[in-house]
């Protein structure tokens, strides 16, 4: 299993449960909506 290390993103969308993330080595954008677990944005 890879290990992935995120910083969060501040948003508005954050009210409606909608949390943005960037992976930190990568570079890449990662989307969370409510307890579901996070999925690539663009992939």
């Amino acid at each position: 299993m890879p290990y992935y290390a995120f910083k969060e993103i501040w948003t508005p969308l954050k009210i409606f449960r909608i949390r943005l993330f960037r992976e930190t080595h990568e570079k890449t954008f990662w989307m969370k909506v409510g307890n579901n677990p996070r999925k690539p944005l663009f992939g």
